[in-house]
């Protein structure tokens, strides 16, 4: 076992989910409540986070969400997720998501969306993070990327 704060890369927080959408997940036209979705997107993030960090994790922002396309009943949405930077005690994990019409191998980006995650203790306090190694062009890219959004956020005024 390495020790928890040890580096870790980037792929050993690639996370993959995915769940066809059901009747029940729809309104009465067959449209997939953007809620759903969401729900995928935060339950996949947070397993990568949760890789990366080796310890509990919270939801402390999602930075943007865009749907792109609807999502309609049948539907096999899959959600792909990885860390993109790390912080102290935070970090940015990137989310992808896929729908694919299974009666006709059809593939269409759904939505793509920014959350950021805290590390906890056993106290529910924020712990430290191990440091986030990005190895190909694209995870270099992604992280800066992620650098440069942490930036604004940290620029934006907080409300009280």
């Amino acid at each position: 076992m390495t020790d928890r704060l040890s580096p870790r890369p980037v792929s050993a927080s690639k996370t993959v989910m995915a769940r066809a959408m059901l009747p029940s997940d729809a309104n009465p036209w067959g449209n997939v409540h953007g809620g759903e979705i969401m729900k995928l997107i935060d339950s996949c993030a947070g397993v990568a986070a949760q890789r990366h960090a080796r310890s509990k994790v919270v939801t402390a922002r999602i930075d943007e969400l865009s749907f792109v396309v609807p999502v309609v009943i049948g539907d096999l949405v899959t959600a792909k997720a990885s860390v993109n930077d790390v912080g102290r005690t935070s970090m940015e994990v990137g989310v992808r998501v896929e729908a694919e019409n299974t009666l006709t191998g059809a593939v269409a980006h759904v939505a793509s969306a920014y959350l950021v995650f805290v590390a906890i203790d056993d106290r529910g306090k924020p712990a430290e993070l191990p440091p986030l190694i990005a190895e190909t062009d694209e995870e270099k890219r992604r992280m800066a990327a992620a650098k440069a959004r942490r930036e604004l956020r940290l620029r934006r005024p907080r409300k009280p």
